[in-house]
């Protein structure tokens, strides 16, 4: 398994905005492509304005087929224009985790 963890800047007074849409938006696809969420979060203290979540995979190939059938969708292209006209996101991050040998299963 490896993990996606994603981390996006939101421009300040905006959080609650960007949740918003991504929820009514983004979340069903999200769930409908990418499946395995392991968890979506705000921050309370540490850097504000910020969004992590975290996504499970089979493999790498599992993920990029996943991600691709996600950005093929009309609908997503459909979000991500909302989210680029509201200027929501200051900036976006990505990370590919892999687990140690004593990680325990999520």
């Amino acid at each position: 398994m490896i993990v996606d963890l994603r981390i996006y800047t939101c421009r300040p007074n905006k959080l609650p905005e960007f949740v918003k849409l991504y929820e009514e938006k983004a979340w069903p696809l999200q769930k409908k492509y990418l499946g395995n969420c392991l968890g979506w979060y705000t921050t309370v203290e540490g850097a504000l304005n910020t969004v992590v979540h975290l996504w499970g995979y089979d493999s790498q190939a599992d993920r990029e087929a996943r991600r691709n059938a996600l950005a093929a969708d009309p609908a997503w292209g459909v979000y991500l224009a909302e989210t680029g006209k509201r200027d929501l996101l200051v900036a976006m991050e990505n990370r590919i985790l892999k687990p140690t040998a004593f990680s325990p299963a999520p």
